[in-house]
């Protein structure tokens, strides 16, 4: 869940111009569901948001080309929504405000800057606000609805690692999904086109993992659509068929299901126990320039940052002492340390990082918009395919939530009555 509502926002949070400003409109409604309305101020204020999550332009062109999308995404929404209240699946303002927090304290920012990150890009607040308030809803209602299935037998989990044990050296995708449920045969034109929309996005240089938060039906979309490792016989068959002859980076076209239309990206290949990864914990901290950086020209400031920052690299051993040292010079934006996988790294950082011993800094990392500092707080060496009990059984369930979670939208939605509006 955590992990989830960081992808909610994946790019808003980066240092970007203010958005155009909304475009005028009335309060005209756009659909009932179940009586209650989603009007037109509810699909601009979403698109909007989407629009600067994926990274895309707030053009007109842009927004008019996801409204389909929005407005299947609100109903749906509404629908889930719905069902929260009726179960009386409380979701309190606590709970909001603690989702934005962990939002902020995981892209390094201040109480209150989530806020204002989005004003400047004019989206309201309150759009998300409400997605917020439909995922964790959504997200407590099923995983209640589990009951005794949210309790993972061991010898089902002892069973799935003797079957890894087994499968020592056959091929494994790491696999993301966008899942667009067909319910009804008289929507699959309309789900194919929302699908190839969304391809089209992605083609655009939409984030996957964005546009998966946004749009999939797939309980996946709490994780960006990530799916994690999968071996041979895991998926069903015509998405199989796709994978194992996609190459890592792809983007498949729509592929027909049983359920409706998936979209797959192949992020990376192994094989089954073997994958051996150098991890470092990593703490980096940031000395921002007050205005993009003329290397002939550099103004006072941007000198005073370089200088800072090359004292605190030559002083301080240990994370501890960079972070207090970086705080101690102020102006500094000091991260919290974070686990990478050194192999997945650009070649430029992996040189930097490659031979950096643990406790040391690195020289100062200037950048047009500021100077930065790194240091490898730990390293250690450890197989990333070898099997691991507590991440089968989280597989099973999520595995339990997803399935649940298709089959309680089916029926909503069959249930539903959805009245569109020109």
């Amino acid at each position: 869940m955590r992990r989830a509502l960081a992808l909610i926002l994946l790019a808003v949070l980066a240092a970007v111009p203010a958005a155009p400003p909304a475009r005028a409109q009335s309060a005209g409604i756009v659909a009932v569901v179940n009586g209650d309305v989603i009007t037109t101020f509810d699909v601009e204020a979403r698109r909007r948001l989407f629009a600067a999550t994926a990274g895309l332009p707030m053009t007109p062109e842009v927004l008019d080309r996801i409204t389909p999308q929005v407005r299947r995404l609100l109903v749906d929404e509404r629908l889930r929504l719905q069902e929260v209240q009726r179960r009386r699946i409380l979701v309190t303002d606590g709970e909001i405000a603690a989702a934005v927090g962990r939002i902020e304290q995981q892209n390094n920012m201040s109480p209150g800057g989530l806020r204002a990150s989005l004003a400047r890009q004019g989206i309201d607040i309150r759009a998300l606000y409400g997605q917020l308030r439909a995922t964790i809803g959504w997200s407590k209602l099923v995983r209640a609805e589990l009951g005794a299935q949210a309790e993972v037998d061991p010898e089902l989990v002892r069973e799935r690692l003797r079957a890894l044990e087994a499968a020592t050296g056959q091929p494994e995708f790491l696999v993301a999904e966008i899942f667009i449920a067909v319910d009804d045969p008289r929507q699959e034109p309309e789900a194919e086109r929302t699908a190839a929309d969304l391809i089209e996005q992605l083609r655009r240089g939409a984030p996957f993992a964005a546009v998966a938060a946004q749009f999939s039906q797939a309980q996946s979309a709490e994780q960006g659509g990530d799916l994690g490792w999968i071996r041979l016989g895991q998926l069903e068959p015509e998405v199989e068929a796709v994978v194992t002859q996609m190459p890592p980076g792809a983007v498949s076209t729509p592929i027909r299901t049983a359920g409706g239309f998936s979209i797959v990206t192949l992020r990376a290949r192994r094989e089954v126990g073997r994958d051996m990864a150098t991890l470092l914990t990593l703490r980096q901290v940031v000395f921002p320039f007050d205005a993009p950086l003329d290397p002939q020209r550099p103004t006072p400031q941007q000198i005073r940052q370089v200088e800072t920052a090359g004292r605190v690299s030559d002083s301080a051993r240990g994370c501890d002492a960079l972070a207090q040292a970086a705080r101690a010079a102020g102006g500094a934006q000091v991260g919290e340390p974070v686990e990478i996988r050194l192999e997945t790294q650009t070649p430029q950082l992996r040189q930097i990082l490659g031979g950096l011993a643990a406790g040391r800094a690195t020289q100062p990392l200037i950048a047009p918009d500021g100077v930065a500092l790194m240091m490898v707080c730990a390293r250690r060496t450890e197989n990333l395919a070898a099997p691991n009990p507590e991440a089968i059984t989280e597989t099973i369930l999520r595995e339990r939530v997803d399935l649940l979670s298709r089959q309680m939208m089916r029926d909503l939605r069959r249930r539903a009555e959805i009245d569109f509006r020109a």
